[in-house]
């Protein structure tokens, strides 16, 4: 069921049978079948093969199953709006705020905040499992380990502005805000190479200086959260309790000083939830 699922993302994305089998374009190698279903055939092949990866490593790591396959990412990204009731004055030209992607698939996005635990199983685990991750940093916590966030980086994780001070905003002067949020865009850039398109606000709490500031200094997006996970439950923005095509799901660097297990058994716990749900998790940056 899943490699059909997988198969019709394929065909639906968008991408061209030619880069499949060569990027030129030129007839496919003897023994290989021609045009699009030979270049579906292959795409199911690497799915099988990645998932037998992943199959061993779920062991490894014991999650209770093998967590699904995200399809391929689209070949546009979806247009995302503020979510109804997250507005503010003027908003329609600042970033937009939101807690879900608008996707049909069975697809969720992982995100982890702050940076406050170092644990190096986690970059083992999401590594061997082959789980993408955005991580939204704030500086005074990641400060003591720049290079812990660098070896992240190095395995395809995208890093994220959480402001320099983890500070309630709303609370801040326009200059206060600026200095938290601009700052840390410059220092992320200087230190990992990056200026970051994407910001979260310290609680989720936000005015219009903040956004108008988050795009002064070249913010595109502002994702929330739509579920947060610990090590031993997750907790529901909606009223269903239940995960949507193109949540959002938030958790953090902690360790056993703060939360009942590790960072590796949040993973095994929102995990669980999610492909006991038939959901896979994609790349946030993907789809934003």
């Amino acid at each position: 069921m899943v490699l059909t699922v997988l198969m019709v993302a394929a065909i639906g994305s968008g991408c061209a049978a030619e880069s499949w089998d060569d990027p030129g374009g030129s007839p496919a190698a003897p023994g290989r079948q021609a045009g699009p279903a030979g270049a579906l055939s292959a795409y199911v092949e690497k799915v099988k093969r990645a998932q037998a990866v992943r199959a061993v490593a779920a062991k490894k790591w014991g999650l209770a199953k093998t967590p699904l396959a995200a399809p391929p990412p689209p070949g546009a990204k979806p247009k995302i709006t503020t979510r109804k009731g997250f507005e503010v004055d003027g908003g329609e030209s600042l970033p937009p705020v939101f807690t879900t992607v608008p996707v049909k698939e069975k697809i969720v996005f992982l995100t982890i905040d702050d940076g406050a635990e170092k644990d190096p199983a986690l970059l083992r685990m999401m590594s061997d499992l082959q789980i993408p991750y955005s991580a939204f940093l704030s500086d005074y916590l990641i400060s003591s380990n720049y290079g812990y966030f660098k070896q992240m980086q190095d395995r395809g994780v995208s890093l994220h502005n959480h402001t320099l001070n983890h500070r309630y905003l709303r609370g801040l002067s326009y200059a206060q805000q600026k200095h938290e949020i601009c700052d840390q865009q410059t220092k992320l850039e200087k230190r990992y190479g990056i200026r970051p398109p994407l910001f979260r606000p310290p609680y989720g709490s936000y005015n219009e200086d903040t956004l108008r500031i988050a795009r002064s200094c070249g913010i595109k997006a502002i994702p929330l959260w739509a579920a947060e996970a610990f090590p031993d439950r997750m907790e529901w923005r909606e009223l269903d309790r239940d995960l949507h095509p193109g949540d959002i799901i938030l958790t953090h660097f902690r360790g056993r000083k703060d939360w009942k297990g590790s960072m590796p058994d949040m993973i095994r716990r929102v995990m669980k939830t999610v492909t006991d749900k038939g959901y896979a998790v994609a790349k946030l940056e993907d789809y934003v």
